[in-house]
């Protein structure tokens, strides 16, 4: 079953909170949901390899370590777009590659309309960004296209989580662990996540 890594952070849970606000205006929202992101990959990458490396200091010579792997960032289009830049600053080497994906509102399933990944994986471990696992289905999709590609690691790093989306990650794909800055309480008949935060996309971009 999928492990499920929901932060107690004081400064993940006070960010939140602002984020949550339906006052916030879209440039705090953004910044905001970079700084979560960077707060949450600190936590979810704590197990990546690493291999010796010698330096030179000012004063003298050291060993010190450098990751080992090459790392992957997967936003799904296009509320994932955000959270890049965060994780971006901590690892400025890392790829990003691009996986389009639409909820059918109707259906509530993913419909995937944009995929540019090479015939080869180029990365070894991916982290999938996206600010709300609701249905689930777009993570889901998501891990099918990677594992696919031929990806050996895959984490999820979200915002808020509802237990449906959790479940159905946890069924189709319970290798992948989560990691979220919150599990809030359910889906609404409309599949919003509640309380959750609104649309991430529109709030985001300023478009709803």
């Amino acid at each position: 079953m999928s492990k499920v890594i929901a932060s107690t952070h004081p400064l993940v849970a006070h960010k939140l909170t602002i984020l949550r606000d339906k006052r916030t205006d879209p440039t705090t929202f953004r910044q905001l949901i970079r700084e979560i992101a960077a707060l949450l990959t600190y936590e979810a990458t704590a197990d990546l390899f690493v291999q010796p490396k010698n330096v030179d200091t000012p004063l003298g010579s050291t060993e010190g370590l450098e990751l080992k792997e090459n790392i992957g960032l997967v936003p799904i289009l296009r509320a994932g777009l955000g959270m890049v830049a965060g994780v971006w600053d901590l690892m400025p080497s890392a790829e990003v590659w691009h996986i389009g994906l639409y909820r059918d509102e109707s259906t509530l399933k993913p419909v995937e309309y944009y995929n540019k990944l090479p015939i080869e994986p180029t990365v070894s471990v991916c982290l999938i960004l996206d600010p709300m696992l609701a249905t689930g289905g777009s993570a889901v999709a998501t891990v099918d296209v990677l594992n696919r590609w031929g990806v050996n690691k895959i984490k999820f790093v979200g915002i808020i989580g509802a237990p449906e989306g959790i479940a159905l990650m946890q069924e189709r794909h319970p290798e992948v662990p989560i990691y979220l800055a919150s599990v809030d309480e359910y889906l609404n008949e409309k599949g919003y996540i509640y309380p959750g935060l609104g649309d991430a996309g529109d709030r985001q971009f300023g478009t709803g």
